[in-house]
């Protein structure tokens, strides 16, 4: 299981031109799902995401969690992230999970990001969505269970 993570002063995710979910600052979260994930990953993952610290603290230093910084999270599907491409041209998929253990996995994370205290906003399973983001930093980090 894959979270490309982005610290961002706002975020949102569309579809068919309306807004499905926003946040203010948090964390965009980009989730792959992958062949033998599973619920245990999916915690390991949330509980990792969640407790990165990544926000600045009082003296400028990356100290904090985005709990600790009073911050949300918007949690995408993305499963590109999953995505071979070692060779050739174009990406190949095989290592993705199926579709229905997939959005499965992706609700997983999402609840457990909920059962943590974080206020936490989604974007639509297997939609065509427009996200936009005001990246913080820049600061973005790729975690992977």
């Amino acid at each position: 299981m894959i979270a490309l993570i982005q610290r961002v002063q706002r975020a949102s995710v569309d579809v068919d031109g309306q807004t499905v979910g926003q946040i203010g600052p948090g964390l965009l979260i980009l989730l792959g799902v992958e062949q033998g994930d599973d619920q245990q990953k999916a915690q390991r993952l949330c509980d990792r995401v969640l407790g990165y610290r990544i926000f600045s603290d009082a003296q400028g230093k990356m100290n904090l969690n985005v709990q600790q910084a009073g911050g949300s999270v918007l949690v995408v599907s993305q499963f590109t992230l999953a995505a071979d491409t070692q060779k050739g041209l174009r990406p190949g998929f095989s290592r993705g999970a199926t579709p229905a253990e997939a959005e499965r996995l992706y609700h997983a994370f999402s609840d457990a990001c909920r059962a943590a205290g974080i206020i936490t906003e989604t974007g639509r399973f297997a939609a065509d969505m427009q996200v936009a983001l005001v990246n913080d930093g820049p600061v973005t980090f790729w975690l992977q269970v």
